[in-house]
């Protein structure tokens, strides 16, 4: 499935039901009736590991990673794969009740279709993209079964989105987690584009230069950003970046990460806790305790913590025997191949860290996950907590020591600049001196800045807590949704095509005023599909066109007009077959495909400015790759459509700075900003201010007056007086001695025989739109 088409059946799809989406009324975070808001929370993984103990008995353990303790306040539906294969329905039943009770609803996956979307595309493609390990065009030379894994990835997807389309009611929320599921809010707004979708990613997007190199990068972008809200980072969406989020089009999109508190603090209330942090207190004997805990990852930087912590004992070696560091890592990914050679190469760099520097051993690493309240222990006892990971998500660790550490008042080693960052000591986790330096620092810290630091991140900690986090994205969803039906007020209704052809069938005398750029041509990247720069540029009539412009026109009933702001040579080629009038270059110049041309231009038009623009547009041409510029008799164009779309615009913004302040600074011109493009053309030229000149023109040929009027166009916003231009008509009732009386003679309109279109355009002053000249062609097809 082309990135193209998906894309356009998705906005053709969401204007289909704008007038449904301006009738709702969004619900709040409370129904009417007080009852909490449902919230269907869709990852790759349930929050809770399934063990099958007999054949219709499962026994079920919570996460302790997940963020359930998060969603309290909602009334939460989990919907996910239970990390388990279960081949027989009745294990598929019975895990189904059993996970009912806990609000789970299960994806069942087969081990085949994991092995290709779990294990190959997520794992092999994806993870490894989003963490800088390798470049996918380097892991496409070596998997060749690319394609199969990533069609098992929409294959996935598709099935996640039917089992939350079974279960959604409307008003719920549905948020959508990580890169597993880049696809899945498209496939749930093609269902139903009223629905409330969130999509979060728990790890940093990639740089463009990274992510460009993925093979399927616009049809997961295009995807994603088909949410209503999405929680990422800024750059590869070219999004605003606030001191309150990442701004998107009127979209507030908040990334905080939180724990849930008084949890932690009441840990330390049990007795068993108080006395596991008395036992290890003495079993340390007075020696400062490091802790560190991570997945056994290749990101997380492990051996370059070792390696820090080597460095710091050989340059302060009076803290031989005095400092220890635990080190706690959690098998990880033990199938992918380069994780299955990591716990070795650890083991390795632990081993001869113990031998060099002797007892007591300073390293104890513990590769095995420790239960919760050992866990709490540990942090509450620790003097240091290093969190240095090389390329880090969403890590929660550093906010469960800050929260347990409130009488040791310990102090946070981090990489990361993030909310606890001005209480924290922060590192290169890849420059080993600093970190071997600030280990130090950290152990050598005085009591009042360590009290002050601990304040600062325990403040933040209590008062932003996983509930809040939880909520706000929530909130900022339907905050989001309010935005959006305000906004597509604004926007053009779809064309209503049955209404069009029936006002068609019924009317005598009908003007079919077209356009040419991305109204009779193909979309754009039908084209780039073909071939190269030179067949992409030469712009052509859509094939599916041909016979349907020939039977249009041959009608006696019918004029069609095309009218463009290419040059005459253009649309000769495309429409002199054609029984048709031409408009060219705005509608200055003018023809029936059966005579000559004529002009419409006034006669003191002043193009002096032309050379000295076209030397402007030369060098931009030359200095931006795919772009090029046409000279026309009213106008010069500079089209940078086929250019790198980022260089493209730096370089149009140069452009019109260097115009505004030299060639044309003081000429009679006007500058239109089109898409990908920048035009300097003569005061006075514009579709609205010839389209009268015309129709006179076409009147006097045929002797008729138009009673329907259907006009569709890719125009620019400075062309669209044209639309004006009938909407004067139809508001002129009463006889005046304004050339608008004058004007209305050519026409015989009643309102609800004039539609007005754009193509492919939002913020257009047409009544009505289509998404793309595909759509123009599904119309005229179904025109008598």
């Amino acid at each position: 499935m082309s990135g193209n088409k998906y894309s356009g059946l998705t906005r053709l799809e969401r204007l289909m039901r704008e007038r449904e989406l301006r009738k709702s009324i969004n619900s709040n975070e409370e129904s009417k009736d007080g009852s909490r808001q449902r919230l269907l929370v869709v990852a790759n993984r349930l929050p809770f590991s399934a063990i099958r103990k007999g054949e219709e008995q499962w026994q079920l353990k919570m996460d302790a990673e997940s963020f359930v303790t998060a969603l309290q306040e909602f009334d939460v539906r989990w919907i996910g794969w239970a990390d388990v294969n279960v081949p027989d329905e009745t294990g598929k039943i019975a895990l189904t009740k059993a996970l009912a009770e806990k609000r789970c609803i299960p994806v069942f996956l087969d081990e085949a279709i994991v092995h290709q979307y779990n294990n190959g595309y997520c794992e092999n493609i994806l993870w490894p993209l989003f963490h800088y390990l390798e470049d996918p065009q380097e892991g496409l030379a070596t998997n060749h079964n690319y394609q199969a894994q990533f069609d098992a990835y929409k294959k996935v997807n598709k099935m996640f989105a039917d089992v939350v389309n079974e279960h959604y009611e409307e008003g719920d929320v549905v948020w959508c987690n990580d890169y597993q599921l880049m696809l899945l809010p498209e496939y749930l707004k093609r269902h139903n584009y009223n629905m409330k979708v969130g999509w979060f990613l728990h790890t940093p997007f990639p740089s463009l230069e990274i992510y460009r190199t993925l093979a399927s990068r616009s049809e997961l972008l295009r995807s994603v950003l088909a949410a209503d809200l999405v929680g990422t980072c800024a750059h590869i969406l070219g999004l605003e970046v606030t001191p309150k989020g990442l701004e998107d089009r009127g979209k507030l999109t908040r990334v905080p990460t939180a724990i849930d508190p008084d949890q932690f603090v009441r840990v330390l209330e049990i007795p068993q806790v108080q006395e596991d942090m008395k036992k290890l207190k003495e079993s340390l004997a007075g020696r400062k305790m490091i802790l560190g805990f991570d997945k056994l990852d290749m990101m997380k930087g492990i051996p370059q913590q070792f390696s820090a912590f080597k460095k710091f004992l050989e340059e302060n070696p009076s803290w031989r025997g005095k400092v220890v560091l635990l080190q706690i890592s959690v098998p990880t990914r033990t199938d992918v191949p380069e994780y299955q050679k990591l716990p070795s190469q650890v083991h390795e760099i632990v081993g001869h860290i113990n031998r060099s520097i002797g007892t007591p051993v300073p390293i104890i690493h513990l590769e095995q996950m420790l239960d919760y309240h050992t866990m709490c222990t540990l942090n509450a006892v620790a003097d240091v907590a290093l969190v240095i990971p090389c390329r880090e998500g969403t890590n929660l660790e550093c906010y469960k020591f800050v929260a347990l550490q409130e009488s040791n008042k310990g102090v946070l080693i981090l990489s990361a600049v993030n909310s606890l960052g001005a209480g924290a000591i922060l590192v290169n986790p890849l420059d080993i001196t600093e970190v071997a330096a600030s280990i130090g620092d950290a152990l050598t810290m005085i009591a009042k800045e360590r009290e002050m630091r601990h304040q600062h991140n325990f403040k933040h900690v209590t008062s932003h807590s996983s509930q809040q986090w939880a909520a706000t994205f929530v909130r900022k969803l339907n905050e989001t949704i309010v935005e959006a039906q305000r906004r597509t007020r604004q926007f053009p209704l779809l064309l209503p095509m049955k209404e069009v052809v029936d006002r068609y069938s019924e009317s005598s005398n009908r003007l079919l005023i077209l356009g040419f750029d991305a109204t009779l041509t193909e979309p754009i990247g039908a084209l780039g599909r073909r071939g190269g720069q030179i067949k992409e540029m030469e712009r052509k009539l859509h094939p599916d066109l041909k016979e349907l412009l020939k039977k249009l026109s041959e009608d006696p009933k019918t004029t069609v007009v095309v009218l463009s702001g290419s040059d005459r040579n253009i649309l000769d080629h495309n429409f002199s077959d054609y029984n048709m009038w031409l408009a060219a270059e705005y509608g200055m110049f003018l023809r029936h495909t059966g005579g000559e041309w004529m002009t419409t231009m006034p006669e003191k038009l002043n193009t002096k400015w032309n050379e000295s623009v076209k030397h402007v547009f030369e060098y931009f041409t030359e200095r931006t790759p795919r772009s090029h510029f046409e000279i026309r008799e009213t106008s010069l164009v500079w089209n940078y459509k086929y250019a790198d779309i980022q260089f493209g615009n730096l370089q149009a913004r140069d452009l019109l700075q260097y115009l505004c302040t030299g060639p044309i600074s003081n000429a009679s011109v006007n500058v239109v900003r089109g898409s990908r493009t920048v035009e300097v053309r003569a005061v006075g030229v514009t579709k609205g201010a010839t389209i009268g000149r015309i129709l006179h023109e076409i009147v006097h040929n045929k002797c008729i007056r138009f009673d329907y009027v259907l006009c569709i166009g890719h125009f620019l916003s400075k062309d669209e007086d044209l639309y004006g231009y009938f909407e004067r008509q139809l508001q002129s009732k009463m006889p005046t001695k304004t050339s608008l009386h004058k004007d209305s003679s050519v026409l015989d309109l009643k309102g609800d025989n004039y539609f007005s279109c754009s193509v492919d355009l939002n913020g257009s002053s047409a009544r009505y739109q289509l998404v793309s000249s595909d759509d123009v062609v599904t119309l005229l097809k179904k025109l008598p």
